[in-house]
This record gives C-alpha cells, structure tokens and sequence, in this order.
C-alpha cells in the first residue's frame, strides 16, 4: 500500500507555497549563474590550454637594441631552442585614443586566430584585436588611421601570445582600451617607417620544460648565453621575458583558474547557509505538528519513515532548483559568462565542452549537503518518545525558569526581550546571514569608488604631464625638460613575487620631485604600502636580466602611488650602474616635445599609461559586481524573510492571543515586527564595520599577486549606501510580515491547548 504520509506533501507545499517559491528562485537562480560560469570557465580553460600547442605559443622573447646578424641567430640557434624573428612597431591612433603595436602575420609561432573578416593582404589593410575592436566601437570595413596612414580594417583577430593586452610586463594591468595588437603584410609594416621600431625575438625549446621551475632554470641559462653573446656582437639585451614570467601570455589562464575555485566556494558557502534555514523550516515544522507526529508514531510509523517524509519536500524543492538551474546555467546562463570573459580576454574561438565537474559541484554536492544537514537535524528531533511528541514537550532539557528581567523596564521592551531569547537560534542565524550579505555588497559597491580614488590620486599626483624614456641621450630644446636617468630592476623579497621596479636618477634641485636622499634612496608609498618597508629599513632590488643585487638604505618614502619606483641621487645613479657622469636617457616635462624624433624615443609616459589599470578593471568586473549586488540583496531579504516568518510562526498562539486581549494588529506588529526590525537593523550596524574589517584584510591577498599596487580605499558614503539598502530590502519584508501577523486567526489560541 503507498505511504498514506505521501499525500500530506501537495497540502504542504500548497500552504508553504511562498516560503518553498522564495528558495526555489534563489537556488535556481543561483544553481543557474554557477553552473553557467563553471560551464563557460571550463570550456575557456580547455581552449586556453589547447592553444599553446595550436598556435604554437613561444617559450619566451626577448628584444635586442639592433636587428642580430646571421652568426648570433647561429649561435642562439644552438642552444636546443628556435629563434624566431617578431619585429613589430607602435604607432599612435587618430579615431579613437589608443596605441597600436603591429605584427607581420606570425605563421610559424604565436600564430593568429582569425574571428571575423579576412587577414590583411594589400599595404593599406590592416586586422585589428577583437576585444580592442569591441572596446573602442570597430568593426571590419572601419578606416583606422594608424600614425598618419589609413587603413582598413579586414579582419578582426586574437592573438595567442596577447591572451592579456599588456602593453609591458611591468603593467599592474592590461589595457584593452588604449593598447591593442593588430597584424599587417610585411610591406605594409615596412610602409609604416622606422619610429618605434622593435626587434623582438621569440624562442621554443626544443624540448618543452616540465614545469615552471625547470622553465626558469633554461631561462636564466639562456639570458647568461644571450647576454655574452649580444654583447660580443655589440649588441645590447633591452627586454628579455620568458612565458612563464610574461602575464600577457600567463595572466588569462591563471585568473580563469582562480575564478573557478572562487565561484565554487561562494557556492557552497551559500548553500550551507540554505541548507542551515531548510533545517530550521523543517524543525519548526516538527515543533508545529507535535502532536501530529505524536499521534503517527503511537501508531506504527518508525522514525525512519517519519524523517524521510519531512525530508521529501527539502530535497524535491533542491532537485528541481538544481535542474531547472542546470538548464539554464547551459543555455542563458553560459553565453552571458562568455561575453564577459570575452569583454575582459583576447581568447581565441571557444567551443562549449560538457563539463561533469559543473553537475557534481551545482547538483550532486548542494543535494548531499542539503541532505546531511536535514538528517541530522531531523534524526535529533525524532529520537524523542512519541509521548513527548504527545505532550509537545520537545525539549531534552528540563526547562529552566525563565531569568526575571528587571520591573524597572517597561512592559513592551521586556515582552520584546523575550521574544528574542525565545528565538536566540534564529535572529543568531540572521546575524550570521546579514554578515554574509553586507560582505557581498560590500565588495559589489567598493570598486567603482576604489578605482576613480586610485585615478584621481594618480593624476593629481604626476612626476610630470609627459615622461619619455631614450633609447640613446638625445638633447631637447623645451622649456622646462629636465634631464634624468632610469633603469628597471626586480623586487627581492621572500614573501611575494618578484616584480619590475622602477628606478630613477633625479638631478639636484630637481623642479619635478622635492626629495632628501640624505645618502640614500626615498620609496614611491605604493612600494612602502605593499612590500610592508618604510624609513629605516633596507632596500634590497636586484637586476632584471641577471643576478647581482642591490642594496640601500632607506631614507624616505614619497607620495607617488602610480606603480613601484625607487629615486636616488643621479650621481649615485651613476656610480651605482657604472655610467658616465653626463649620462642620461629620459625627460620629465609638462609639454610635449617635439624636437626629438620618434626613432630615439623608446617610450612616453602620459596620464593615460598611468590610469589604465583603473580603467581596465573598471571595464572586465563592472559585470561581475553588479552579480555580487544581485547576490547579496537576494541573500539578505531571503534570510530574513524565512527566518522571521519562523519567529512569527511559532508565536502564531501568543499572537492570536493577544488578539483576543484587545490588542490591535499595529500593536502586534510594534512587539514582533519592531524586535525582528531592532535585530536586523543591529545586525546591519555591527555587521558593516566587521565587513570593512575583513575586506581590508582580503584585499590584501587578492592583490598581492598583480604588478603595482592602489591603496584600500572605501569612502563612508558606500557604508551609508549598504546600510540604506538593506533598510530598503527589511521594509519589503516587513511589509510582507505584517500581513502574514493581520492573517493569524483569533481561534489560534484555542488549537493545542495542554
């Protein structure tokens, strides 16, 4: 014979109807954004992975000062790798206000995947990156005036060595919207003339390495046979940087792989959370039909049956959250993740690949878990004797008495008082779910602000309005160019990875920077903030392309939070590096000059080389935050709304007695709505700070791996703004919950009467 307990479960879901609706929209839609992202991570990953071998993705390059000759290709050639040219130059934008760096079609490393149009094939054609095309409004068939040439846009393309459009490896972050690669014929490169011209170099090994550390090894053995043998030939190593090491190439990969665990773990964080309010839905609903349960197991009925059925309608209401969401997550879901990696990376063409580890994560683990949490809390209320059921005394404890609160205090408070240690676990849990959601806002709301500090303290904090960096000392008549040299070197430190820094010799009485070296060097404060140092301490850096070290005493730090640099005394430059006294290779100055001819100049600095990082992350998470917001204000009136509906559930009896006492409907909702208020409006208040707390101290290891650094920085009107939305999203609820308090019966407090 069927379980006769079977046909309880439509009456239960038709007169639960809102509480289970509310947990299947957010599971599902949760379920369906998760598997959605894992869905498209997964299939990015397998295509970034497969393109390495695709496309042939070298194994470093390097750059030489002047193209080699044929006896140190020989040379380099032999040791068990292949050189291969990569020339390219870069030339400045005249539609849209972007610098372009332009290849010859690669066909035999670094290969081209063409997404849209055709590759260039006449002087005056021109195929432009895709993410850069989309960023910048292009399209194929578009005019792109490149330097003082117009061009046609044929195709639109991804690079595989430019997965990440970082313009240098010293970037703290790539930029998609003023840089972008393109590729030309050979002639048309030609055409295009010898300013900004680079002779860079790609290598494969002959035998790939097996890992990053042997990676490293080959590299570091052929930069010292690189080094010696351009120097024999007169020649100079201006840039060397092996793939493992070149975040053009690593960055995409790496932060697919990140976002992966991150999501997982939200996942399952959120789903122990439900999990938790499901076992509290389900032993209120055991509180609630005591007598019911009482009545069944003097009966016959086993605990088991008994616990299976009030684990059925959880369970069903999961199932059907994680197939609903499963569908979506592969449909709607997948394509808008796509579009914002494709908004964020220069991937090429991906393919969806069915990923199992996406169903176990959304659908096997969420249905274990939400089935271990229920039996465990069911078990515990089930082994009581039906006779407690009887008598609806579910307590294991002898009650105590209730401790006396002062008569001082008035009626209504101590009422409240009361009802909020009756239902500790609840409002506990409410604390606990606020928390959750006020940290994902927090995380939502601080970035814009974060980001426009970082470019407003950037611009408002410039060495200069123009800073070029030489290839060989060129003079300049501008008014107001001052004379400085630069080198690059690394970080050396045991805690972090090492990354480029900047070192500049300043001239005395400098009119850009007010600095005492006193026999030292002064830190920018972005070096100090991240690396932990200040005056005092010592500074230990070493060489970009080798192993010697430096190290100086500290004597100051200065504001300059545009990236990691270090100023020093030019004549301690100069002592420091081995050079002339007279020697120098760059300029700060508030004008242009013009004066100087491109072909001398390896790089300028503007305003916009220095906001791009805010203006990049601005543009690949805006997505993504608003996600974060959805989240947490669907997470905030779920967990409130369930959990006080409970509070107002198993006082349904005291309320409807008050009723029959004279107490109006206002009156009521002053004693149970106003506590429920009072404690989410706390929660909100202590919550926020702990919120900041944590965050800054997240942050710090989320950022500790890119290049450069921007302070923490959250203003007070993204705390006010998290607090008014969480007042905003409680009224909904509580206007929700004085219906609920206008709809119990007067004859409630005549049901279950001992």
């Amino acid at each position: 014979m069927k379980n006769p307990l079977n046909k309880r479960l439509p009456r239960e879901l038709k007169s639960e109807i809102g509480k289970y609706l509310v947990l299947f929209l957010f599971l599902a839609g949760m379920i369906s954004i998760v598997s959605g992202f894992l869905v498209a991570n997964r299939s990015m990953i397998i295509t970034y992975d497969e393109s390495f071998d695709k496309y042939n993705i070298e194994d470093g390059n390097f750059e030489l000062y002047a193209q080699a000759n044929d006896a140190l290709l020989e040379r380099l050639n032999g040791e068990k790798l292949t050189v291969y040219p990569n020339f390219y130059l870069e030339r400045e934008t005249a539609q849209v206000d972007s610098t372009l760096r332009i290849f010859v079609n690669r066909e035999q490393v670094d290969k081209v995947c063409l997404m849209e149009g055709a590759l260039p094939e006449r002087t005056d054609e021109i195929a432009i990156d895709r993410m850069y095309a989309d960023n910048n409004s292009l399209s194929v068939g578009d005019t792109l005036t490149v330097g003082e040439k117009p061009l046609r846009i044929t195709g639109l393309v991804a690079l595989s060595d430019y997965s990440a459009l970082y313009a240098s490896p010293s970037d703290m972050m790539f930029d998609s919207i003023k840089f972008g690669v393109a590729i030309m014929t050979r002639e048309g490169l030609d055409s295009m003339g010898d300013a900004h011209f680079h002779y860079s170099y790609a290598w494969i090994y002959d035998d790939s390495p097996a890992d990053d550390s042997q990676a490293k090894e080959m590299s570091e053995a052929f930069l010292k046979t690189l080094a010696a043998d351009a120097e024999a030939e007169q020649n100079a190593v201006t840039g060397f940087i092996p793939a493992y090491s070149n975040q053009a190439i690593i960055f995409t990969g790496s932060d697919l792989k990140g976002d992966n665990t991150m999501i997982t773990v939200f996942l399952y964080v959120v789903i122990l959370m439900i999990a938790f309010v499901f076992a509290i839905t389900a032993s209120n609903t055991i509180s609630k039909e005591a007598n019911v349960i009482g009545t069944l197991r003097a009966s016959g009925y086993t605990r088991g049956e008994l616990v299976r059925h009030y684990m059925t309608m959880p369970m069903l209401v999961m199932l059907v959250a994680a197939i609903v969401g499963n569908v979506l997550g592969y449909t709607l879901l997948k394509q808008y993740i796509a579009d914002m990696y494709y908004g964020s990376y220069s991937l090429p063409t991906y393919v969806t690949h069915w990923n199992g580890d996406a169903f176990v994560k959304t659908t096997v683990v969420p249905l274990i878990l939400m089935f271990c949490i229920n039996l465990l809390v069911l078990v515990n209320k089930m082994s009581l004797s039906p006779l407690k059921f009887l008598r609806r005394d579910l307590k294991r404890r002898q009650k105590k008495k209730a401790f006396k609160l002062n008569t001082k205090i008035g009626i209504l408070k101590r009422f409240r008082l009361r009802v909020i240690f009756q239902n500790m676990p609840n409002y506990v849990t409410i604390i606990i779910g606020v928390l959750f959601a006020n940290f994902l806002l927090l995380f939502g709301f601080m970035f814009g602000p974060l980001l426009d500090h970082y470019q407003e303290e950037i611009t408002s904090n410039l060495i200069c309005q123009y800073q070029y960096v030489l290839k060989v000392p060129q003079e300049t008549n501008t008014p107001g160019a001052e004379k400085y040299s630069v080198a690059s070197l690394k970080t050396v430190d045991d805690k972090r990875k090492s990354e480029d820094v900047t070192v500049y010799g300043v001239v005395p009485d400098s009119a850009y920077l007010d600095l005492n070296f006193d026999g030292g060097v002064v830190i920018s404060n972005a070096y100090a903030e991240k690396f932990g140092l200040s005056a005092g301490d010592t500074l230990r850096v070493k060489e970009a392309y080798g192993d010697k070290e430096y190290s100086f005493p500290i004597k100051g730090v200065y504001y300059y939070p545009a990236g990691i640099a270090v100023f020093m005394e030019q004549s301690a430059f100069h002592s420091t590096f081995d050079q002339p006294a007279d020697a120098f290779n760059g300029y700060f100055s508030n004008q242009k000059i013009t004066d100087i001819e491109d072909l001398y100049v390896a790089t300028t600095i503007t305003v916009d080389d220095m906001t791009k990082t805010s203006r990049q992350l601005k543009q690949s998470m805006g997505n993504m935050m608003v996600l974060y917001l959805v989240f947490g204000v669907a997470m905030f009136m779920l967990i409130v709304y369930l959990l006080s509906k409970i509070i107002l559930e198993k006082n349904a009896q005291s309320i409807s007695m008050t009723k029959i006492l004279g107490y109006s409907n206002r009156e009521i909702n002053s004693l149970y709505i106003t506590t429920t208020s009072l404690v989410v409006i706390g929660s909100m208040l202590l919550t926020i700070p702990l919120c900041a707390y944590l965050m800054k101290t997240v942050y710090v290891y989320i950022f500790s791996d890119y290049s450069g650094w921007f302070a923490y920085y959250v203003p007070l009107t993204v705390y006010v703004k998290m607090f008014l939305l969480g007042v905003c999203s409680y009224l909904a609820v509580a206007y929700l919950q004085t219906r609920s308090i206008k709809g119990v019966p007067l004859g409630e407090a005549l049901k279950n009467v001992e």
